[in-house]
Order: C-alpha cells, then structure tokens, then sequence
C-alpha cells in the first residue's frame, strides 16, 4: 500500500509564497513520477507540475514556469511544490499523486495514486 498526505496550504496574499509538501509512506516513488494538480468548484483537475523518476525533466502547466518549481527529497520521502508571486486564480485544492513509471503525465487519468488535498487560498 502507499499513502500520500499533503500538507502546507493556507490563506495567502496575492504575490505571496507557499510550499507545499507530500510526504509518502508505504510503496514509495523514489524511482518514479509524481505530479502536483489543482481543481477549482466546476472545473476539472488541472496538471499543475511533474517530476519523472530521475527529476531529470519537470514539466509544467501552461503560464507556470516561471512561479512554480517542484522537487523531492527522497530521504524523506517527500515532493514539494514552491509557489511565488501567487494569483488569485492559483486558488483551489491541490493534490500530490504518483505513478510508477519514469516519465511524468500532465493527465490525470494517468496516476492511480492520489493524496487527499490541501486548499490554496489567495486572495486579492
């Protein structure tokens, strides 16, 4: 079995920072994809950011390069995703989720595995 828990979310500014965290327990991906999304009321999950099994090419949604980065520690397990300059269209529950294969997805249907979420508000 594996669990994913993310955590770090909260009420931020416009322009402010968060990172969020995944911690992974059980079946880890150490070697293999993980992925950040968010999903906002009506609209569907959005790929937000990937990693593959070596964290040799992260990918990212469209317009957020620039603002996000992700990473991993695999001494503890854990994928990040740092968010600056955040927008208040940023706002909504992001989820950590894996896979295990090498190569990141940017869609959802591709990762069985999926954290709980943790809510990213930002307001204006």
């Amino acid at each position: 079995q594996v669990q994913l828990t993310e955590s770090g979310g909260g009420l931020v500014q416009a322009g402010g920072s968060l990172r969020l965290s995944c911690a992974a327990s059980g079946r880890t991906f150490s070697n293999y994809a993980m992925a950040w999304f968010r999903q906002v009321p009506g609209k569907e999950r959005e790929f937000v950011a990937g990693t593959d099994g070596n964290d040799a090419t992260p990918i990212y949604g469209p317009s957020l390069e620039d603002r996000f980065s992700i990473s991993r520690d695999r001494t503890r397990n854990t994928l990040y995703l740092q968010m600056n300059n955040l927008k208040p269209w940023d706002t909504g529950v992001y989820y950590c989720a894996g896979r295990y294969t090498y190569a990141a997805d940017m869609q959802a249907v591709s990762y069985p595995y999926w954290g709980q979420g943790t809510q990213v508000t930002v307001s204006s």
